[in-house]
């Protein structure tokens, strides 16, 4: 059946908020054509689109926008998208994508082998191909004994020193669908409750704002991916200079005394109707080569999913990563009970 399609005038709109790279997409089935929707908005992602193209003759024609508008525009499309593949960040809106059933189940033996299963949907829908730890920073002046575990920010004795993203952020609601996961909704409420007493400001920015904040001395500690930082140790980032960022630690916190850090990913899907279907499995296989896992860490600072690959130099001086092994699927459903309790603890 197709997906019932929005009203004129939202549709007009929706398309208007979506950026596009290219003047139009292809209608559909050469064989020399791959069309991605892809709400990645890094420049460096360039390389592995051509590489991918110098590799294979498949053309990608691609239009980039935030997520939740690409998968609002596949599913008004229905069975006339053009899409073939969508790319998005955090498991939440892969999952997202699924739910809205813009996606289709695939089979690849490869992604099957180099994807470890926690980071693959269990229906074959999402493969996630680039990994974000969610660590916590802390100044080194002002903390001598920062927090070890997540539980631990929830501590009194970090009262008023903690900077930390809105609730209304993805990055924020998978931290607390993953406590949710791991330790139950009554002690994940008194968690966030704590960490809400702690916090040095109201909830603002992005995860480079929360490190600006440890440089500016609004904060002592803040929780930001790892790829933030990182790319400051490969470039210069507004807010970070070299001197700045000496005086700034971190600390790979547990999830539980057996899990390790909680990680975000980077990751896609083959759209439902896709019209080059073949060329899209062909593309997410690419996306789980060496050739391109080395590149989301050399060339956007992320950890690779496959295990094994190398990591770059501004990755390695981060520190090798012992991740929660936790099915990422199901903290992508404790979602709706993350956003009842953020209401509840009065996170904004």
């Amino acid at each position: 059946m197709k997906a019932q399609l929005l009203p004129k005038v939202a549709l007009a709109a929706l398309m208007s908020a979506v950026s596009f790279s290219v003047p139009a997409l292809a209608d559909g089935h050469s064989k020399g054509e791959l069309n991605l929707y892809s709400s990645r908005h890094y420049d460096t992602d360039e390389r592995l689109y051509s590489d991918f193209t110098e590799q294979t003759g498949i053309t990608i024609n691609r239009i980039e926008g935030k997520a939740d508008e690409l998968i609002e525009r596949m599913r008004a499309e229905g069975e006339n998208s053009p899409a073939d593949v969508l790319l998005t960040v955090d498991t939440t809106r892969l999952e997202r994508a699924k739910t809205a059933g813009v996606l289709q189940s695939i089979g690849s033996s490869v992604l099957e082998e180099r994807i470890p299963a926690n980071l693959q949907d269990a229906d074959n829908e999402w493969f996630g191909f680039s990994r974000r730890a969610r660590i916590i920073f802390y100044d080194k002046a002002d903390v001598s004994d920062p927090p070890r575990t997540y539980v631990d920010l929830a501590d009194p004795k970090y009262k008023g020193m903690v900077c930390h993203r809105s609730s209304t952020n993805v990055y924020s609601q998978t931290l607390l669908s993953a406590v949710i996961e791991h330790h139950g909704e009554e002690a994940a409420t008194d968690w966030a409750k704590g960490l809400v007493e702690n916090f040095a400001r109201e909830p603002q920015g992005g995860d480079t704002d929360q490190l600006r904040g440890l440089v500016s001395g609004e904060c002592d500690i803040s929780i930001s991916n790892t790829y933030y930082f990182a790319r400051s140790i490969r470039k210069d980032v507004k807010g970070l200079p070299a001197d700045a960022r000496a005086n700034i630690g971190w600390v790979f916190p547990k999830m539980t005394e057996t899990a390790g850090a909680h990680i975000n990913l980077s990751g896609g899907g083959v759209a439902k109707h896709a019209p080059n279907k073949d060329n899209a499995i062909k593309f997410l296989e690419y996306l789980a080569s060496d050739q391109a896992q080395q590149y989301f860490s050399s060339g956007n600072d992320e950890y690779p999913a496959v295990e094994g690959v190398e990591i770059s130099a501004s990755v390695q001086e981060l520190g090798e990563l012992d991740a929660d092994p936790l099915d990422l699927s199901k903290v992508a459903k404790n979602v709706e009970k993350a956003q009842i309790i953020f209401a509840q603890v009065g996170w904004k």
